[in-house]
């Protein structure tokens, strides 16, 4: 499903194709089609392997009669194998391999295992393989560099496994939810709507938890499930950008004396890369006339608890102040320029009197042509401004 709602976003099924061919396989074939799901039109990515694992037989799925089923048995080791031989892009087998790490390790915890001693069953099976390595390449090929999950909405009742049946939502699925922090809703619809795998990319992908209180709608991406439930068997993604508008953002506060330089800098790193909205330091004479540092982290309210956590743990502090603030945004996009450069990303922004774009740093920190970088940033920013 996650693999189709891509496709249907648009990304480019070539560059797929070209990664699969690469597998050093031909017990599978990959189709995609248009199907209706619930009167919707989605798009369906279909694995066909050589064996069936009943992954979509409902009366197998939910307890019914028992057959055979040949489960792989494949160790975390072996799918970095098979995944770094692929052709795939590096920061797509690193998303790749980061989503069945979130499924190693929930599933180590759930049997009391390290995530490298975890032998797959269902997620270890080459179509499992084969769909995570698809999402990574079909969501890398989009360039998303944020992704808001507001949360899962699993079902009830029971699902069988390779350790049995087993009730919804399934042990590796809670491990993931807790470990990550995803919300969790539990629906009246009997089935598995969110299996490990899915509750992986989700946790993998997730930079945000709140959609901004206005937003447009760039495209819409529908992906089409196996399996029949009562709920419409689709996963719909969105591209969006942020409209200008008002919302509610957290403001953490923390006085540090007793920190090094060192120390606050790898801590507002870890801090961004973690998904704040923004982290700054002011120099500050605190009591005794002691210089010191005040750090300030701008997040979404619901992920306030853990950048404490954070800050507990990453700096000298001993205490955390929090205040909730409204702020005005602007709409604003990241596109892509070409440029004397080459192609420049750049942040654009509208206002009432227009566009101004703003060239994104590491974008031009890295093709300078040997220029010092304030020439080149305002080469690239006047060219960029002229093309708007």
């Amino acid at each position: 499903m996650a693999v189709a709602a891509m496709i249907d976003l648009g990304a480019d099924p070539q560059e797929l194709t070209d990664v699969l061919d690469s597998l050093d396989t031909e017990e599978f074939v990959v189709s995609v089609s248009k199907v209706l799901k619930s009167g919707i039109e989605a798009c369906d990515f279909d694995v066909n392997l050589l064996i069936d694992n009943h992954d979509h037989d409902m009366e197998y799925l939910h307890g019914g009669s028992v057959a055979h089923v040949p489960h792989g048995h494949t160790g975390l080791h072996d799918v970095e194998r098979i995944i770094d031989a692929s052709s795939a892009s590096d920061d797509a087998k690193e998303l790749a391999m980061r989503i069945f790490d979130i499924v190693a390790e929930a599933e180590g915890r759930v049997h009391g295992k390290t995530k490298e001693e975890v032998h797959f069953h269902e997620v270890g099976a080459l179509d499992s393989i084969i769909d995570i390595l698809s999402f990574a390449v079909c969501f890398r090929s989009l360039g998303i560099d944020s992704v808001i999950v507001t949360g899962l909405t699993d079902g009830r009742g029971t699902v069988r496994c390779a350790h049995g049946v087993i009730p919804v939502p399934v042990p590796a699925v809670l491990e993931i939810i807790c470990e990550h922090e995803l919300p969790l809703t539990i629906s009246d619809v009997f089935g598995e709507l969110v299996t490990p795998t899915g509750a992986a990319i989700a946790a993998a992908i997730r930079t945000e938890g709140e959609l901004p209180t206005s937003f447009r709608v760039i495209s819409v991406g529908i992906g089409a499930g196996k399996r029949d439930y009562e709920a419409p068997g689709v996963l719909r993604a969105m591209i969006i950008e942020d409209g200008a508008g008002e919302d509610t953002v957290c403001c953490l506060q923390a006085n540090i004396d007793d920190c090094t330089g060192e120390m606050m800098a790898d801590a507002a790193s870890r801090i961004m890369e973690a998904g704040a909205k923004d982290v700054v330091f002011s120099p500050i004479y605190m009591k005794k006339g002691r210089p010191g540092y005040r750090i300030e982290v701008m997040c979404s309210p619901e992920d306030a608890g853990m950048f404490s956590d954070m800050l507990f743990a990453e700096t000298t502090t001993i205490g955390v102040r929090r205040s909730y603030v409204h702020r005005t945004i602007l709409d604003r996009r990241i596109e892509t320029f070409d440029t004397s450069f080459g192609p420049i990303k750049a942040k654009v922004c509208r206002t009432a009197e227009g566009e101004r774009a703003y060239p994104e740093y590491e974008s031009v920190a890295s093709a300078t042509q040997g220029l010092p970088f304030a020439d080149a940033y305002r080469l690239a920013s006047e060219e960029i401004n002229r093309q708007l």
